[in-house]
């Protein structure tokens, strides 16, 4: 069973109109509204705590043992 000439018409109309369309973006979908880390700040916070807190307990240890680990 072959498809009616007014569907295909109106799915041939349907394919023109998207086709000017394409390649087209709002500019609202493009800008953003913030910034969105992949971290939390609370997360960033406790991290940095412990990389500068064992940077300097290693200090502390290194200072106190004479500069022998």
């Amino acid at each position: 069973m072959t498809t009616s000439k007014r569907v295909a018409e109106r799915k041939v109309a349907k394919f023109e109109k998207n086709i000017s369309k394409r390649g087209l973006v709002p500019e609202q979908a493009s800008s953003k509204k913030g910034y969105d880390y992949p971290v939390g700040p609370i997360l960033l916070g406790f991290f940095l705590f412990v990389v500068i807190g064992s940077f300097l307990f290693q200090i502390i240890r290194t200072a106190t043992s004479g500069g022998m680990a």
